[in-house]
């Protein structure tokens, strides 16, 4: 079984704990998350009782890609980008190449819930991020590198597979057909790539 679940900003990762979690969210047995969304993130989360599929999905060898929506303080000039997609150096090393563009905001995103900060005296923007790998906050550490903090993040996709239609909190089932696009050879990533419009 494989699940895709829209995680809602402020709950955790897991089925115990205090506050907000995933008990409350996904009332399906022996299901567990393939990898992790930080509790301040948003977006797609996968849940599976496969252990090779977990596998397939949370293991950086793999390199299947994952796709971020985030908004960040002012517009990423094409340095910035540039750095992105070459790879930024972090405390623990370099990353690998990473897609990044300029995106508009997904048409009919659901509001979050507390809002971001605003200030007034600096614009925001949107950068759609895929990266082949999933170290500690990473999309926030970049971001941040290149002087535009990540204000709100949220991952949109995991290998073929999108959280578009699915409100936050909401989840459903994987299709077959899914499932076996999800075990195919990941793609290479890297670079600008080719835009999207959302």
């Amino acid at each position: 079984m494989l699940i895709l679940l829209n995680k809602p900003y402020g709950t955790l990762c897991q089925f115990t704990g205090e506050g907000a979690t995933l008990a409350g969210l996904v009332p399906v047995p022996d299901v567990y998350p393939a990898g992790r969304l930080d509790r301040d993130s948003e977006g797609l989360l996968l849940l599976t009782d496969d252990g090779a599929l977990q596998a397939r999905i949370a293991e950086p060898r793999h390199k299947l890609p994952k796709t971020y929506l985030a908004q960040v303080e002012g517009v990423p000039g094409d340095e910035a980008l540039t750095a992105l997609r070459t790879g930024v150096t972090l405390k623990d090393g370099p990353t690998r190449p990473a897609e990044a563009d300029l995106a508009a905001e997904p048409e009919g995103l659901w509001p979050r819930d507390p809002p971001i900060r605003v200030r007034k005296s600096v614009p925001d923007s949107w950068l759609r991020l895929t990266l082949t790998e999933g170290r500690n906050r990473q999309v926030r550490r970049m971001t941040a590198a290149v002087g535009h903090p990540t204000l709100r993040l949220i991952r949109w996709a995991i290998g073929p597979l999108t959280v578009e239609g699915l409100a936050p909190g909401a989840w459903r089932e994987a299709t077959a057909a899914e499932v076996a696009a999800l075990r195919r050879p990941a793609p290479r990533v890297g670079g600008a790539g080719a835009r999207r419009n959302f």
